[in-house]
């Protein structure tokens, strides 16, 4: 059978794609075109315990919240508390932080035109 490998993009309409763009470049660091960025495989593959997780959620779930979208992005990060001071240098503050998890440890922001990213910083991968 054939199989999913992961995902192989996130795209998302935008208001005013270029103010976007500069927004998750200038707060997440996400350098990229018009195109958008370009993530390799080996940059998740040297943190142990990355991965992608595809997983629908409730449609009464409060999760996303403040976000009235459908959806949430959840971005990999190598360093969450220095995301987190990159971001605040930019004026951009987290709705929420979470206690260390056993699969890592999580931050809520959200971008100009209302969505919720959630940051993850991965924890090795213990079965």
């Amino acid at each position: 059978m054939a199989k999913v490998l992961g995902l192989g993009g996130l795209f998302f309409k935008s208001a005013d794609p270029a103010a976007t763009r500069d927004w998750y470049n200038r707060v997440l660091g996400i350098a990229g075109d018009e195109w958008g960025a370009f993530f390799t495989p080996d940059l998740a593959a040297a943190h142990p315990g990355a991965g992608t997780v595809f997983s629908p959620f409730s449609a009464e779930t409060d999760y996303f919240a403040p976000s009235d979208k459908e959806f949430m992005f959840n971005l990999m990060v190598d360093d969450l508390d220095g995301m987190l001071a990159q971001a605040a240098a930019a004026g951009v503050e987290p709705v929420k932080l979470f206690p260390d998890e056993g699969n890592g440890r999580f931050a809520h922001l959200m971008d100009p035109e209302g969505r919720k990213i959630e940051l993850w910083e991965p924890k090795p991968y213990q079965p």
